[in-house]
């Protein structure tokens, strides 16, 4: 089947996101399933030399998919690497998606409305995961050390931005070199 609209899950409830890897009994998330994002860092590591970092948010409080995330990942990345090369950027998924998403499959088909009790306290199972985002947190930055690609950057991250729900806000910071000890 396929996914159930991001609209069903843009909204917070409360959350859901305490999982155990080694002792499982304790997990109170049973069976939740691996974050779909499989790259936090990308471009060239991070050093002293980048001067500007442009964050990405966005304007309200919501929930986002990890496949919205890593879709937005992908078509940033995609765009910083063809127009500027990957040594004069780093570009970081600033969230990890801890929230897990729940859905309540309800039976279809002939008789089921004998056996179903539908959306009568229904809990669901574990089908996805989310990043749980406050207006303004940063979601996405890109570093640069040249000036001239922050125009380069914001393009990036609007791209990236069409993939979120809201609309996107953006903040430039201008970084202090470090001082030589």
């Amino acid at each position: 089947m396929a996914l159930r609209p991001a609209r069903c899950y843009r909204d917070w409830d409360r959350p859901y996101s305490r999982t155990a890897k080694r002792k499982v009994n304790a997990a109170y998330v049973k069976g939740a399933p691996d974050p779909r994002i499989r790259s936090f860092d990308m471009g060239k590591l991070p050093e002293d030399k980048w001067l500007i970092r442009v964050d990405m948010g966005v304007d309200l409080k919501c929930q986002i998919r990890d496949n919205a995330l890593e879709a937005a990942r992908i078509g940033a990345n995609k765009y910083l690497e063809k127009t500027l090369g990957r040594e004069n950027y780093h570009f970081k998924v600033r969230k990890y998606p801890h929230h897990v998403l729940r859905e309540h499959a309800i039976l279809s088909g002939a008789g089921a409305d004998r056996l179903s009790q539908g959306m009568r306290h229904g809990f669901g199972k574990p089908k996805g995961r989310a990043i749980r985002v406050k207006a303004g947190e940063p979601i996405l930055s890109v570093w640069v050390a040249n000036p001239a690609h922050v125009k380069v950057a914001k393009e990036a991250l609007r791209r990236a931005g069409a993939k979120f729900p809201g609309s996107p806000v953006y903040h430039v910071e201008e970084l202090k070199p470090k001082a030589a000890a």
